[in-house]
């Protein structure tokens, strides 16, 4: 992409995120919204092909119904209310239709198609940002709404966890699987946001954390399939031993950083009375579980099929991974000693 455009696409991203998260009223909120929607239409469409104009165009227009559904609902909580303000959002009907028009923003199940396809048709870069930033401001949005309807949110909370899980089982493309991987950690950000806004808000933090960086590695690998990440260790040798890793700490495994989400969402909704949920939840996590141990032992226990003779190139140049992966890695990895502090913050 030419660096000029794509230097006003990330100022737009930017700003319209900014614009929303930092808005009180309505209209603001959805202008917001807007500028994000049309700043990410460039990046997604930038090496034209039929698939990638096919799914821009399906992107465009779930975008828009939901952002008409938002305008609608607010119209009709100030028409009756005469508030504009996000938090004077009280009216059960328009509360309800914000909740699932955010919902389908983010790409929350059952409202999920749309989003694994465009992660797939996109690159790296615009898949990442697809599975991180655009989802930052329908977030905040919506951990700003007390909505009366916890037992629905609780239930596409589930519902995310276990299609997450479930769609990424079968898949052997590496964005396909990560899209997967999104919609189940935002079903864990849905599922307490009703309870602690603000333990959502730092699960958010500490998923995108790990999706850089597992983004970030394939994106310097190209490794687009689950195939290629058997070649990994000749081209770069280094993310033999922290690719995995990662991969383990996206599927929740102490002692590693995404274990410290899971445990504390579990802890509160224990205390919550919300056992069977709790339950559920922790079922349905073992089905994403799977995959990335999958991908996890491709990487890092298998090699890719060879002739007996076939020369393994020793003397490839080796790709060394920069300073941002380097802290983004450690993030991801070890955090988890620093959870009795993060609990207090967040529980207060």
């Amino acid at each position: 992409m030419n660096p000029f455009l794509l230097t006003i696409v990330i100022i737009s991203l930017t700003t319209g995120t900014l614009i929303t998260i930092t808005s009180s009223h309505w209209i603001l909120a959805w202008l917001g919204l807007e500028i994000n929607t049309f700043a990410i239409l460039p990046m997604m469409i930038h090496m034209h092909s039929p698939r990638k104009i096919e799914v821009t165009v399906k992107y465009f227009i779930i975008q828009t119904i939901a952002t008409m559904l938002i305008l609608f609902a607010t119209i009709m909580n100030a028409w009756v209310t005469g508030e504009w303000e996000i938090k004077q959002t009280n009216l059960t009907l328009p509360l309800l239709l914000i909740s699932l028009a955010l919902m389908l923003k983010m790409g929350l199940a059952p409202l999920h198609a749309w989003f694994t396809e465009a992660v797939q048709s996109s690159d790296f870069l615009t898949g990442l940002i697809l599975s991180t930033w655009q989802k930052f401001a329908p977030l905040t949005l919506l951990l700003q709404l007390t909505t009366k309807h916890s037992t629905i949110t609780i239930t596409i909370g589930l519902l995310s966890i276990l299609i997450g899980g479930l769609g990424g089982l079968n898949q052997t493309q590496t964005r396909k699987i990560l899209s997967y991987s999104s919609i189940a950690h935002l079903g864990w950000m849905i599922l307490i946001s009703q309870y602690i806004p603000l333990m959502a808000f730092t699960t958010f933090v500490i998923y995108t954390i790990m999706n850089f960086s597992m983004f970030f590695m394939l994106f310097l690998s190209q490794s687009t399939s689950i195939k290629i990440l058997t070649t990994i260790w000749v081209k770069t040798p280094s993310f033999l031993f922290i690719m995995p890793l990662i991969l383990l700490s996206l599927g929740g495994l102490p002692p590693l950083t995404g274990f410290l989400p899971k445990w504390m969402i579990l802890s509160e909704l224990l205390k919550q009375s919300l056992t069977p949920f709790a339950t559920m939840a922790a079922m349905a996590s073992l089905l994403s579980l799977y995959f990335y141990l999958r991908m996890a032992y491709m990487t890092a226990m298998t090699t890719s099929p060879n002739l007996v003779l076939t020369i393994v190139p020793w003397r490839i140049t080796s790709l060394y991974p920069p300073v941002i992966l380097a802290i983004s890695s450690s993030l991801s990895l070890y955090i988890l000693p620093l959870s009795p502090a993060i609990m207090i913050m967040t529980c207060l």
